[in-house]
Parts: C-alpha cells; sequence; structure tokens
C-alpha cells in the first residue's frame, strides 16, 4: 500500500525512535535503540527469581491479563508491566541497599507520575512464597480495575426484560 505524499506514516513494531514523520520524537514512551538493545539483553539474562515470575504471568495466566517482561518505558526498564492497567511489577534483590533504594524511589515517583502502579517484591517472596505473591497480585489488579457486573444464575443470553 503506497502511501500518499504528506500523509503520515503509520507506526510500526520496530521503528524504535521514531514518529509518524519518521523523525525521532521524545513522547511519554518513546525508546531509543540502546534502550531495546538493552532491554532484549535483559530478557536474556534474566535472573532466577524473575524466570520463575515470568513462568506465572506469561501467556496470560493471571486474570488474563497480559505482561510484558524487561519493558523500556520513558529512562527505565521495568521488569514486568501489564499495559492493560498500567501496572508495574519489579523484583528487588540484595542490590538494592540505600543507594538503590533512593533510586528506587525516584523511579517509582516517576512512574506514578505517568499513571503507572508500581509493585516491589524481595526476590525471596518469589522463591519461598510465589502464591503469596500472586495473591498479592490479583489484590491489586482487583482494586486497580473496576468490578465487572456478572449475570445472576440462569446465564446472560436472554436479553433484559421488566
Amino acid at each position: 500500500m503506497r502511501r500518499l505524499p504528506g500523509a503520515p506514516a503509520s507506526p510500526c513494531k520496530g521503528e524504535v525512535g521514531r514518529d509518524a514523520t519518521g523523525r525521532g520524537s521524545p513522547g511519554r514512551f518513546s525508546r531509543t535503540k540502546g534502550m531495546t538493545s538493552r532491554a532484549r539483553a535483559l530478557r536474556r539474562r534474566m535472573t532466577e527469581a524473575e524466570k520463575k515470575l515470568w513462568s506465572a504471568l506469561r501467556r496470560k495466566q493471571v486474570l488474563g491479563l497480559s505482561f510484558r517482561r524487561q519493558h523500556p518505558i520513558g529512562p527505565y526498564v521495568l521488569d514486568f508491566y501489564c499495559p492493560q492497567i498500567g501496572l508495574a511489577i519489579e523484583l528487588d534483590g540484595g542490590q538494592h541497599n540505600e543507594e538503590g533504594r533512593t533510586h528506587d524511589e525516584r523511579r517509582t515517583h516517576w512512574l506514578k507520575v505517568q499513571n503507572i502502579t508500581v509493585l516491589r517484591f524481595w526476590n525471596n517472596e518469589i522463591f519461598e512464597n510465589v502464591d503469596g505473591v500472586l495473591s498479592v497480585l490479583v489484590d491489586r489488579v482487583h482494586e486497580l480495575t473496576p468490578s465487572l457486573t456478572l449475570p445472576l444464575s440462569g446465564g446472560g443470553n436472554r436479553p433484559w426484560t421488566p
């Protein structure tokens, strides 16, 4: 399909750092080639805790939600991100000492300004109680999403009549 002269190009997957004109754009979630390659490298070198949680999150296993792993947003790469509800999950290991905690707080604040909720878990929580972690996750998802009204018994295929 040919594009009319002056018409914006469609945004395609893989066109990193481009806007509709084909030039770089400093949009809210724009990313650079460097950020994308860094995220890919992090996906290849996932920690054991990340691998364990990813096996529980992938393929829409949690309430049918789609999670992305090592997803770049702004200047950060999130461990796990669900774009449907704006939820990030971060796993913290031993490197999150005082200096790391300051960075984490700055990062969490930036994400909050972007309307992204952050859930943080320690790596040992994943190893020792992944079911508890998933329970906390499900509770938070229910807080973030409006409750659905389910039909009373008898299904819901018949039209409503007063």
